[in-house]
């Protein structure tokens, strides 16, 4: 009958046992010096040798003819409790044994004595899975204990047995085995087994494992079950990792805050009978390797998967912040636990994507915190002259770097074009004494004026560039403009304004808004002195004094 590895392949002696040297030394010097205690706990993670060690344990303070610690594993003892033929050493699940009931019959039988071994030997598996009455009932028994009794608790939840009991037992605890451990195990199995096997399959599968030698094992005979030439491609098709594009995809249709696109990609899911659930799992583990590659130098050890994948998730998470990466966490964690309580899978997945897509629907601390990095990334680049490009609601908007940028030569209505400068201010070309009245929308551009006055419409010409332009708007918060002839002179705090402007696409949303605004056409410039008088019963932008204040206070302030 076939066995699978990891009963096969299942340490005889303490010295078999892999990455739990600082236990097993400890337990074969008292089998030596003869200082057995009565009672052990064991605690772990699972697959780390727990109930292994506690069997190889049983059978050495039984051994007929101990070696060095270690059982000889051909006395009949040792073979007797190997086949289960001696029933002095008896195994016991607490998770189905958790009753009182089941503790009392163990004390009772306890006090007879072994039928054929030395000791009389309870190996108690999930020992945290006991009721407080059934470890209450335990209690005496384990303090003071027949001397021919010796109990072994396993547990991998130490921090759920009381303190009574962890106070009566002498405590081993298990770490998770080492890649290189693992590695060098596997590499033995397979030697044994007649497989082959490249050192990055070994170390995927030691990776996979996440320090359990069982489950390495275990996916070890699974990878052997399709070829005995074992690949890190053979690994990723038996562990289900292959075919996991869409989760990159899904993670930059977020991150462009395309709904349309991510819920006709959940409706393909959905019908290829892609559980949500699942999907949500599936999406937290990738935004949470997103946040490691992010934060961490080296992430090798922290994530399990190959280098090229690992090269793709680094450079998936450059096009995220760090607080975009933490908003879209905790999104998909409340829409898991909202599927478990037993909600619609589907209609809560789509929720969760529609509120990562729109962040402006969320007034939590978190959402506004993901806004704000977005912004505050996107300023900055700007202020950089970097080459970015600025998602709106519109269209994208690329942004040159300073080196690229260049004077456009164009008519001059629509073309940046700022008149002659006089000392530290701009004065147009052509000076005239007639005032300056607010034409009609048919008037033609007039090219006289007869001083600098405040441009009595910019307020409606910021709320235009409020929709047609944000990313210059938002610069643009806080300024003011001066009226002079046919020049509409911008005044504005922001040193970064002058390259902005200058911008095609910018220059040409600012002109057409002030039309918008005015009824006709004006050249654009920048301001540099002060403005003199205001225009009364003109609006006013009701950031302006805002604006003043955090400038004041050198608090950033940034404009959706």
């Amino acid at each position: 009958m076939y066995q699978v590895l990891y009963r096969k392949y299942r340490p005889q002696v303490f010295s078999d046992i892999v990455g739990q040297e600082h236990v097993t030394s400890t337990l074969a010097n008292e089998l030596k010096e003869g200082k057995i205690s009565h009672a052990y706990l064991f605690n772990g993670s699972r697959g780390t040798g727990k109930t292994t060690c506690a069997r190889i344990l049983a059978k050495a303070v039984n051994c007929l003819n101990p070696q060095d610690g270690n059982p000889c594993n051909e006395c009949e003892i040792c073979r007797g409790i190997d086949n289960s033929s001696i029933l002095d050493v008896i195994e016991i699940d607490a998770a189905s044994n958790r009753g009182v009931d089941n503790i009392r019959d163990l004390t009772d039988e306890a006090a007879f004595t072994p039928a054929n071994a030395k000791y009389r030997v309870y190996i108690i598996d999930e020992v945290h899975m006991l009721t407080i009455e059934a470890f209450n009932a335990l209690l005496k028994t384990l303090e003071e204990p027949p001397e021919h009794v010796k109990f072994i608790l396993a547990t991998t939840e130490v921090h759920k047995l009381p303190p009574t009991i962890l106070s009566r037992c002498q405590r081993f605890d298990f770490r998770r085995i080492p890649v290189e451990d693992i590695v060098k195990r596997l590499k033995f199995v397979c030697q044994s087994e007649g497989l082959t096997i490249d050192d990055s399959a070994a170390a995927l599968v030691a990776s996979i494992a996440d320090g359990a030698l069982r489950d390495a094992l275990s996916l070890l005979d699974q990878c052997a079950s399709r070829s005995k030439n074992i690949t890190a491609e053979v690994v990723e098709s038996a562990a289900g990792m292959a075919g996991k594009t869409y989760l990159y995809d899904l993670a930059d249709a977020l991150n462009e805050k395309d709904t349309a696109k991510v819920f006709q990609m959940i409706d393909d899911l959905h019908n290829a009978s892609c559980d949500m659930e699942r999907l949500c799992s599936e999406l937290i583990s990738h935004f949470r390797n997103l946040m490691v590659v992010k934060t961490v130098k080296k992430a090798e050890g922290l994530i399990i998967c190959t280098a090229e994948e690992l090269q793709k998730i680094s450079n998936q998470s450059q096009k995220f912040t760090l607080e975009n990466i933490l908003y879209c966490l905790s999104q998909l964690e409340n829409t898991l636990a909202n599927i478990k309580r037993g909600l619609s899978g589907r209609i809560e997945t789509e929720m969760a994507m529609v509120r990562i897509c729109s962040p402006k629907l969320d007034e939590t601390n978190k959402g506004l915190l993901s806004r704000v990095a977005e912004l505050e990334m996107k300023l900055s680049a700007v202020a950089q002259g970097e080459r970015v490009v600025i998602k709106t609601e519109t269209k994208p908007v690329e942004e040159p770097k300073k080196e690229e940028v260049k004077k456009p030569s164009l008519p001059v209505e629509d073309s940046f074009t700022p008149p002659p400068p006089e000392e530290d201010d701009f004065i147009p070309p052509v000076q005239e004494t007639k005032p300056v009245e607010k034409p009609r929308a048919e008037t033609q551009p007039q090219t006289s004026t007869e001083g600098d006055k405040p441009f009595p419409l910019w307020a409606e010409t910021l709320a235009i560039l409020g929709e047609t332009d944000k990313p210059l708007r938002g610069l643009l918060a806080g300024s003011s403009a001066v009226q002079r002839g046919d020049f509409v002179l911008i005044n504005s705090f922001n040193p970064t304004l002058d390259q902005f402007i200058r911008i095609d696409t910018h220059r040409k949303a600012l002109s057409e808004a002030i039309y918008k605004a005015s009824g006709r056409k004006y050249r654009l410039g920048i301001f540099k002195g002060e403005v003199k008088k205001e225009v009364p019963g003109a609006k006013k932008d009701p950031l302006d004094e805002f604006m003043k204040k955090a400038n004041a206070s050198n608090i950033p302030f940034d404009v959706n």
